[in-house]
């Protein structure tokens, strides 16, 4: 798999203009099914997330080129990632009453910043296949979801004579 060129960092070209808008929109469309059913992390967050990884990978990828890809490893902007939105998901959990709360949220911020981290990178094919994925299973899951619940509570309700 050949991948894009990387945007050098120079000034602000349309290249990373792209890059960092589709990650803006993509990561508030993402906090669009959070914030329409009241969690805890919606659009801002969500947004925010992508665009900050986005902005990360361009300046990470920037930084690499300026220095001619000596004494640095671009893979490190996944694990600095990955620890952040680890922090971020750990705070949102919540097991109340048996039951665990803002997992899926939490899930969705790490996607929101993979999704980031490829935009970032310019990579286009993999930002498309992962935003349609996540959109379909967000809101047709969804939406199954909901016609099962819907069928178990009428299966388990009372029959009034």
């Amino acid at each position: 798999m050949e991948l894009n060129q990387a945007a050098a960092i120079t000034g602000v070209d349309g290249e990373i203009l792209l890059r960092l808008t589709a990650a803006a929109v993509i990561g508030l469309l993402l906090g669009l099914d959070r914030e329409l059913r009241g969690h805890a992390a919606g659009l801002r967050t969500h947004g925010l997330i992508c665009f900050s990884a986005a902005a990360m990978t361009v300046s990470v990828i920037g930084l690499y080129l300026q220095l001619g890809g000596e004494r640095m490893d671009p893979l490190r902007i996944f694990e600095a990632t990955g620890a952040f939105i680890g922090i971020i998901g750990a705070g949102l959990i919540v097991f109340s009453k048996g039951q665990v709360h803002n997992l899926t949220t939490a899930a969705h911020l790490w996607l929101a910043a993979v999704i980031g981290i490829a935009c970032g990178a310019g990579q286009w094919p993999l930002v498309l296949v992962s935003s349609v994925i996540s959109l379909v299973m967000l809101t047709l899951l969804r939406i199954v979801e909901d016609k099962a619940e819907k069928r178990l509570l009428g299966k388990e309700k009372p029959q009034e004579d």
